[in-house]
């Protein structure tokens, strides 16, 4: 069975994935608000598919917690460099965001 995954948690999990890549295409790629370059707007999608696809759907956890990894190695090394660079900036952009994904990597341990 194909998991089509449009739940409240998913949602969520699918606008803070879309707000990282929008800060790191802005801030590294220098793209205006809301817009990507080719190459992120390629990642954005692709793990916007991986999230509906989600075995997991609303009992996932966050992807750097999850047991079983679905991205392609090449999308892998991206989101990471992705994540790590615009994690610690959501604090500051995006607050009430942040803390939503650090509470749920705390209560998913």
């Amino acid at each position: 069975m194909v998991a089509n995954n449009t739940g409240p948690k998913i949602t969520q999990e699918k606008a803070t994935v879309r707000v990282m890549i929008n800060l790191y295409c802005y801030k590294k790629h220098h793209m205006p608000h809301n817009q990507l370059c080719e190459d992120c707007n390629d990642l954005l999608l692709y793990a916007m598919q991986r999230l509906t696809l989600c075995r997991f759907g609303e009992e996932k956890a966050t992807c750097e917690r999850c047991s079983k990894h679905c991205y392609r190695k090449d999308y892998k090394q991206k989101i990471k460099q992705v994540m790590r660079f615009s994690g610690p900036r959501m604090m500051i952009y995006h607050p009430i965001m942040a803390l939503r994904h650090l509470y749920k990597n705390l209560i998913k341990k």
